[in-house]
């Protein structure tokens, strides 16, 4: 059985009363709108309200597979114009759900400034200790993004806001002068053993564009990956993409991994195991977050392919890794799904007048090889 959710909880402006933790009463202080729920439809049109000391719009997405370990926040930027300086103590993933902009970084007072242009797509990373500021260069229309950092796992050891926002400490690799925001490069990790390339970089122009991708045989359905390491920062990510009308196979790890969908059209299945299932409808701008070893799974209802981009939870923190640990344990081959996973694929297809590509073999055959053709 599966609980069809069509919509999020609404949010709540918090006001009164406290909070569980260091980082939920500090949202709570900010009366920005906080959104809670599984999931959210569309980050370019969610509803947000004034923060009025960082002089735009924004909410908090505080969903149920965070878990008290990764913020995400949505920031507005009216056109044209620009915010003011912010420092944070932490390094920081921004995603571009909308707009074109600029941001300016610099590490300490009278430190060179660097300065880059973003557009609708455009994922990059703020140094640790750094000062930003940011501009919205289109006249007639704002500018939307999604914010990834790890603040509430931080202030559960530090809870003093001022730590983070007020810290006059900058990391020497930050200040020594290197070229944050060059291309991105590639490399093999030491001691890889599938040899496959991670990108190393802190600016990707175009997510969405994005075509350097290695196959991903074991996620199965054909799928192409990119894994991304943020320079001199521990934060990482990876976007996936997989085929028209076909499904990954299901999986679970921590929490904390906040997903957002820069194309395509289609749902993803979450469940604790023996529960019931939610099912999540997404398009471009969603997001959700897989609950804490909950297993979910990934399908793709439109004429092209799908694109989720995942943004990680720190490694290395027992309990709370991305990593699957154990196939036999956390990933569930096509041959041993319920049921259920494919019947609903085929019905929700049918309803649109389609059919599964799925190849009959995969749902037989636990070694099945994907046919890998040209990539998106």
């Amino acid at each position: 059985m599966a609980i069809e959710t069509t919509a999020p909880q609404p949010y709540v402006t918090a006001s009164g009363g406290q909070s569980r933790t260091p980082y939920e009463q500090w949202i709570a202080s900010t009366g920005v709108p906080i959104h809670r729920g599984y999931y959210i439809e569309d980050a370019r049109t969610i509803e947000l309200g004034p923060w009025p000391e960082r002089e735009c719009n924004a909410a908090f997405l505080v969903l149920a597979g965070q878990e008290g370990v990764s913020e995400a926040r949505i920031t507005e930027i009216a056109p044209g114009t620009t915010l003011p300086p912010l420092k944070f103590a932490l390094d920081e993933v921004i995603y571009v759900v909308e707009g074109r902009g600029l941001t300016t970084v610099w590490a300490g007072e009278g430190g060179p400034k660097k300065t880059f242009e973003w557009q609708k797509h455009s994922m990059f990373l703020v140094p640790r200790g750094t000062t930003y500021q940011i501009s919205s260069t289109q006249g007639n229309q704002p500018a939307r993004l999604l914010h990834y950092n790890y603040l509430p796992i931080a202030m559960n050891i530090v809870p003093d806001p001022g730590f983070y926002f007020a810290n006059t400490y900058i990391d020497p690799k930050i200040s020594s002068g290197e070229d944050y925001y060059s291309e991105a490069k590639s490399f093999v990790p030491e001691g890889s053993r599938t040899g496959r390339v991670i990108w190393y970089g802190n600016f990707f122009p175009d997510m969405r564009a994005w075509d350097r991708l290695h196959t991903y045989e074991e996620r199965g359905a054909g799928g192409l990956r990119v894994g991304i390491q943020f320079a001199n920062s521990t934060m990482w990510s990876h976007m996936s993409v997989f085929p028209s009308r076909t499904y990954k196979k299901g999986h679970r790890h921590g929490p904390g991994v906040v997903i957002i969908i820069p194309g395509g059209e289609g749902y993803s299945i979450m469940w604790e195991e023996g529960k019931e299932k939610v099912v999540v409808p997404w398009h471009e701008g969603s997001v959700f977050v897989p609950p804490n070893r909950w297993f979910h799974q990934h399908f793709n209802l439109g004429a092209t392919y799908a694109r989720y981009l995942a943004f990680h939870a720190p490694r290395g923190v027992a309990g709370r890794s991305e990593r699957v640990e154990d196939l036999a344990r956390d990933q569930i081959e096509y041959p041993d799904e319920d049921p259920f996973i494919r019947n609903k694929f085929e019905t929700e297809l049918k309803a649109r007048g389609l059919s599964s590509l799925m190849p009959n073999e995969a749902y037989r055959d636990r070694d099945y090889k994907w046919d890998y053709g040209e990539g998106d």
